[in-house]
């Protein structure tokens, strides 16, 4: 068994059996639909990623190997295309098997839809190529790129176990519903006595864990710049390993601590929410 696969193999076997219950409200990675119920479909899924075995043989399981690292390594084969210091899994936690941190298992079966922040119609690969203008910091993939459908063939593998018409109850982050209002000046002593191990007194990362503010982080277009998706993160992940130890106040003043700090600009912010609902807690 090569090394993806058997990192695959891991992660499935670790994550297989997570979710079996119904899982907490969700911040949801089309971050505008965070109130929106479900009219989707009445099934409801369990977390089920599919076995590293079953990817095929074939030009197909080439495009997922492929996809993988993208995601898990996207410093090395996306360069190209990001401006910062983050791969794709330092939010989609795992290779995007957490089901706590905007997993990747089911999405393909939403897509195409309709995103209130776009204004449109998109498909999977649009939604990627958001993520790596935003979250990236960078440019989008072109259509025809085989890093762009290697990408789209990996979150549909990982998607293949949802029968049609399926919800998929772990969509994005899960969702705080404490009425804290966020303060930024506790949030930076959470910080320097939780997060500073991993992320560096300056938030500029470390060998263990991505910037979080400055030049090379995510910019102010990303969904992570929002206070409450951060949050949620926060609450549910960190510190890394240690998910759901900080309390949700804490993980609010960690969030507007985080994002008050300096980073890069989305010159195309003007275009977002062209018909309105833009959340509050959006920074422009």
């Amino acid at each position: 068994m090569n090394r993806p696969v058997a990192a695959w193999a891991v992660l499935v076997c670790t994550l297989g059996g997570v979710i079996s219950c119904v899982p907490p409200p969700r911040v949801t990675e089309s971050e505008e639909e965070t109130s929106r119920p479900s009219t989707e479909s009445t099934a409801y899924a369990l977390f089920a990623p599919p076995s590293p075995e079953s990817i095929p043989g074939d030009l197909r399981g080439e495009q997922i190997r492929l996809g993988y690292e993208m995601v898990v390594n996207t410093q090395v084969y996306g360069k190209r295309y990001i401006g910062n210091a983050l791969n794709c899994t330092n939010c989609h936690l795992d290779g995007g098997l957490n089901p706590n941190a905007a997993s990747f298992v089911g999405i393909s079966t939403l897509y195409p839809r309709y995103r209130e922040r776009a204004g449109r119609q998109m498909t999977l690969a649009d939604r990627i190529n958001e993520c790596f203008e935003r979250s990236m910091n960078g440019t989008p993939l072109p259509p025809d790129s085989v890093k762009l459908t290697g990408i789209v063939a990996y979150i549909e593998w990982l998607s293949k176990t949802l029968p049609a018409g399926s919800t998929v109850p772990w969509r994005g982050i899960p969702r705080l519903t404490s009425t804290h209002q966020p303060d930024a000046v506790n949030g930076k002593k959470v910080f320097e006595k939780k997060c500073v191990f991993c992320h560096g007194s300056d938030g500029q990362g470390t060998r263990a864990a991505p910037p979080v503010w400055g030049p090379h982080s995510y910019n102010i277009g990303a969904g992570m710049a929002r206070v409450s998706v951060a949050a949620g993160f926060i609450k549910a992940n960190m510190p890394r390993g240690w998910g759901w130890t900080v309390t949700d106040d804490e993980a609010l003043d960690t969030a507007a601590y985080i994002n008050t700090q300096p980073r890069p600009d989305f010159p195309d912010k003007i275009h977002d929410w062209p018909k309105g609902g833009k959340p509050a807690d959006v920074p422009y």
